[in-house]
Order: structure tokens, then C-alpha cells, then sequence
């Protein structure tokens, strides 16, 4: 069976009971499997992301970010639970290294309700030490110095560098960054939150940007699809 996508687009003026109620109906449709809330919001009325975000159906939140589905990941609660995109493509990524999760030391950089929360949970649940960097760390360097594993989604371009890793560490770059570059015909590139070429030579496994991290966000997208259908029929 194929798939299909529709996209609804509001204008900047729409008002936050607009995008609620289309939520609603889109619940409702059993023409629907799986709705995704495109975020940040670019409205000039105030909008309650959170709101709109929780009136999405635990089974439809195709990006695991309802309080639902964000709570049962951080209670291990896995049975019928949906688990954001990113994190999810990030475990997979982790996990095809061969390595055992359980008793690493892992440091994620970046506390985000997107990807680096759900991250953390989901190590905890596989038994990690986990420490999560954030705003108010005081020595994130010190912090991922003692990483086996390094999840960073700070939006901070390069930030982590190649003196900042325990050698053999893995490390898993989340960020998409520009930065000008005269040789480009755009004036820019692409970079991550990780300085990837000095960060190399101390890595054991490293996700380059672009074309790391972001087209398995893209596979856990539909993998994720899939799962709210087989939510949805039962299965």
C-alpha cells in the first residue's frame, strides 16, 4: 500500500484555535495515520506550541513529542509509545556501531524537548551513565573528556573540538549550522555542532553533517509512520 502526504499551511495571522482545530479533525480522519506539527511556529499571534503539539493523538504524534508519549519514554513505559525521530535515528546509529550501551559514560550536549531530552531518556533506558551538558554547565569540554559516547544537538557551529574527546569515543553530530565560506558558490556551508575534522583522528565512529544524522531522522520518520498505523489497526 502507498503512502500519502498533505501538508496544511496556515498564515502567519492564524490564531492558535485554527491550528487546534485542524489537529482535531485530522484525528478524527481515519484517512490519517500520523500527523507531524512543524516546528519552531512561525506565527505573529502568539501561538501555544505545547497546546497544539498535546492535541495531537499519542498514536498520530508520529514525532513522539506529545507529553503522552514523551512521558512514557522517561518512565521505560515502551509498549505503544512513540520516540522522537532524531534521538531514535541516533540509537539506531549507535547501535549499528556494535557496541553495548549499557555501562557506557555518555554526554549529550544540548537539552532540548526535540532531541537532546529524549536522548537522554533513552539511554538511561539502555543502562548508560548519563550526563547532560546545557546552558549552565559549567565545563562541558571537562564533561565529554570522559565520553565514551557524545550526542551533541547544541546548535553552536564546531563547538566540540578534537582535544575535547577520550579517545575511541563515539560521537553523534545532531547539528546543522552555516558558516561563510568564500569558496562556496553560496558564500556558505554546511557544518554541525561538532569541528568533524579534528574530531576524526580521536573518534571510533563519527556522523559527518551533512548527510549524517539527518537522513536517518528521515528514515525514523517513516519507521514511525509505520508504527502509528499498526497503533491505529491494532497490530
Amino acid at each position: 500500500r502507498s503512502s500519502d502526504l498533505r501538508s496544511f499551511r496556515f498564515p502567519s495571522l492564524a490564531d492558535e484555535s485554527e491550528v487546534v482545530d485542524k489537529i482535531h479533525e485530522l484525528n478524527e480522519s481515519k484517512e490519517v495515520n500520523a500527523i507531524l506539527l512543524q516546528l519552531p511556529m512561525d506565527s505573529a499571534t502568539g501561538i501555544d506550541t505545547g497546546r497544539c503539539l498535546n492535541t495531537i493523538h499519542p498514536w498520530k504524534d508520529v514525532d513522539g513529542l506529545t507529553a503522552v508519549n514523551a512521558g512514557r519514554l522517561a518512565r521505560d513505559e515502551m509498549d505503544r509509545t512513540l520516540i522522537p525521530c532524531t534521538p531514535r535515528g541516533c540509537l539506531e546509529l549507535v547501535e549499528r556501531t556494535g557496541v553495548t550501551i549499557s555501562g557506557l559514560d555518555a554526554v549529550v550536549v544540548g537539552c532540548s524537548k526535540i532531541v537532546g531530552a529524549p536522548m537522554r531518556d533513552i539511554l538511561l533506558n539502555r543502562m548508560a551513565t548519563v550526563t547532560v551538558c546545557h546552558v549552565e554547565t559549567k565545563d562541558v569540554k571537562a564533561m565529554v573528556q570522559r565520553a565514551d559516547l557524545v550526542v551533541v544537538a547544541c546548535r553552536q557551529p564546531q563547538m566540540v573540538k578534537g582535544d575535547w574527546l577520550k579517545p575511541g569515543a563515539i560521537v553523534i553530530d545532531c547539528g546543522i549550522n552555516t558558516i561563510p565560506d568564500t569558496s562556496k558558490s553560496k558564500g556558505y556551508r554546511l557544518v554541525g555542532d561538532v569541528d568533524y575534522e579534528s574530531c576524526k583522528p580521536f573518534a571510533s565512529w563519527i556522523t559527518p553533517v551533512p548527510n549524517g544524522v539527518g537522513p536517518m531522522t528521515i528514515a525514523m520518520l517513516l519507521q514511525n509512520t509505520m508504527e502509528c498505523t499498526k497503533l491505529q489497526l491494532g497490530l
